[in-house]
C-alpha cells in the first residue's frame, strides 16, 4: 500500500493492524500502529526513514512498485531505532553505496544495530540538503526520544517529518488527522506523550521553542507513527506544549491491588469521600492487576493527585503496584500529590513501601497514609471514607495556597 501525500511525496510505510504490544511488551497498542516511511521524488530522490524489520521484504518489494532503487539518491534516517530503520539493511543490499544522512549519535546506533559500515552522512541542527523545489533542513531532536533523534523540514512544502514527536500508536487507512475519530486520536496522542515523552518534557519545551524560532511555515505535520496532521497541523504541537508543562486535569486517581478484597474495598471508600469534597473531579478507580498499565499510567499523567494501594504480602508488595511505581517513577511525572493505602493481615509494611516508591519518583506525599488490618468492618470503612475527605481537603488547600502564590508573583 501506499498513497500520494502531494504531487512530490508519498508515503510509503506500513499498517499493522494486529500490533498489541511495542517496545517489547511494554506499550499497549490496542489500536495497532503504522510505521512511516516518506519518499519525496523531486530533482532529487529521497527516503525518510523505512519500516520495523518484520515488513522488510514487503516494504522493499512495495517501494519498488514506486521507484528503481537506484534511483534513490538519498536516504535520512531519522532515528535509528529498528522500528524506523528495521528495513534497511535489506535495501541496503540492493543500493549499498547511497548515501544515509543521520545524527552523529545516529551512526552509531545503526552501526550498533546492524554492524555496518554505510555511506554515512553526519548533520547536525541547521544543517540542509538542496533536492530541488525542496530543500531539506536538519534538526537534532536529542533525547525525543533517544538520543539520535532529529527532524527533517521540507522547505518548499513546508512539511516537517517529525519523527516520533507528535505521532500515536493508531492503525487507519484514513491516515489523516480531519479524517480519523478524534476521541480516539486525542486518547491515542496523549497516551503516546504520557508513556514514551514524560520524561523529556523539559526538552520538549525547548525544542518546540527553538523549531518555532525558525519561523517555518508548517503546512502539514508528518510523524513517524500514526496519522498525518493536515487540517490545523500545529494544534498538536499547542497539545505538547499544554502537556509538558507539568499537566493535569481536575481528577484524582487511584490504583490498587488486593488480594481478597480489602484494600478494593478501602479504595473505593476512599473514592467516595474524596467524591464528597471534590464533587466536580473526576474520580478514577484502577485494579493494576487487570487493568492496562499504559492506560492506568496516562490517567496519572492526568491526575492532580494518585493514591497508591496493596496488601503486604512477604513484607512487602503486590507485584503488579511494585510494577507500576517503578514505571511511574521511570517516567518522572511532575506537580503529582500523592498517598499510599493498603490492608494487611500482620506485619503491614506496604504502605510505607509504597510512599517510599513515591518519593523516589520525586512526588510528593502528602499524609502518613492509611492502613487497615484484616477485612475492613463498617467501622474501618467510615475510617477510610474520612481519610478520603481530609485527603482532598488537604489537596485543595494546597492548590489555593499554590494559585495565591503564582498570583503574587505575577
Amino acid at each position: 500500500m501506499s498513497f500520494k501525500i502531494n504531487d512530490k511525496i508519498t508515503w510509503v510505510g506500513k499498517i499493522d493492524w494486529e500490533l498489541r504490544t511495542f517496545h517489547g511488551e511494554e506499550y499497549s497498542t490496542h489500536k495497532g500502529s503504522s510505521y512511516n516511511s516518506y519518499l519525496i521524488k523531486d530533482e532529487k530522490n529521497v527516503l525518510i526513514d523505512t519500516v520495523w524489520k518484520p515488513f522488510s521484504k514487503e516494504y522493499i518489494n512495495n517501494l519498488k512498485k514506486e521507484i528503481h532503487l537506484e534511483d534513490i539518491d538519498y536516504i535520512i534516517v531519522n532515528h535509528a531505532e529498528v522500528d524506523h530503520s528495521g528495513a534497511l539493511e535489506e535495501l541496503m543490499k540492493e543500493i549499498p553505496d547511497t548515501p544515509i544522512y543521520c545524527t552523529k549519535n545516529g551512526i552509531q546506533s545503526l552501526k550498533g544495530h546492524y554492524h555496518k559500515d554505510w555511506n554515512f552522512i553526519e548533520v547536525k541542527t541547521g544543517d540542509t540538503l538542496d533536492i530541488g523545489a525542496n530543500q531539506l533542513v536538519f534538526i537534532e531532536a536529542r533525547m525525543l526520544h533517544w538520543p539520535d533523534s532529529m527532524m527533517t523540514y521540507a522547505k518548499g512544502d513546508n512539511i516537517l517529518f517529525s519523527n516520533d514527536a507528535f505521532g500515536q500508536h493508531y492503525a487507519s487507512y484514513l491516515m489523516y488527522n480531519d479524517l480519523v475519530d478524534q476521541d480516539e486520536l486525542y486518547q491515542e496522542s496523549i497516551k503516546y506523550y504520557a508513556n514514551i515523552l514524560t520524561p523529556f518534557s523539559a526538552l520538549v519545551t525547548k525544542k518546540i521553542e527553538e523549531v518555532l524560532s525558525f519561523e517555518l511555515p508548517i503546512h502539514m505535520i508528518c510523524p513517524s507513527h500514526g496519522i498525518i496532521w493536515r487540517d490545523n497541523p500545529t494544534q498538536i504541537v499547542e497539545r505538547y506544549i499544554e502537556w509538558a508543562n507539568d499537566y493535569s486535569e481536575q481528577q484524582i486517581t487511584l490504583i490498587y491491588e488486593t488480594m481478597w478484597d480489602a484494600t478494593k474495598k478501602m479504595a473505593e471508600a476512599i473514592a467516595e469521600g474524596i467524591k464528597e469534597i471534590l464533587p466536580h473531579y473526576n474520580i478514577k478507580l484502577y485494579n493494576v492487576a487487570k487493568a492496562d498499565k499504559n492506560d492506568v499510567l496516562t490517567e496519572v499523567f492526568k491526575s492532580e493527585a494518585v493514591l497508591v494501594g496493596s496488601s503486604t504480602i512477604n513484607n512487602g508488595i503486590l507485584s503488579s503496584v511494585a510494577s507500576i511505581l517503578e514505571m511511574i517513577k521511570g517516567l518522572q511525572f511532575k506537580n503529582k500529590k500523592a498517598a499510599a493505602f493498603g490492608s494487611y493481615g500482620w506485619s503491614g509494611q506496604s504502605k510505607e513501601i509504597i510512599a517510599n516508591h513515591l518519593k523516589e519518583g520525586k512526588i510528593e506525599v502528602i499524609n502518613d497514609g492509611i492502613k487497615i488490618l484484616w477485612n475492613p468492618d463498617e467501622n474501618a470503612l467510615e475510617e477510610c471514607k474520612v481519610y478520603g475527605k481530609e485527603f482532598a481537603k488537604k489537596l485543595n488547600k494546597q492548590k489555593m495556597v499554590t494559585r495565591v502564590t503564582e498570583e503574587k508573583i505575577k
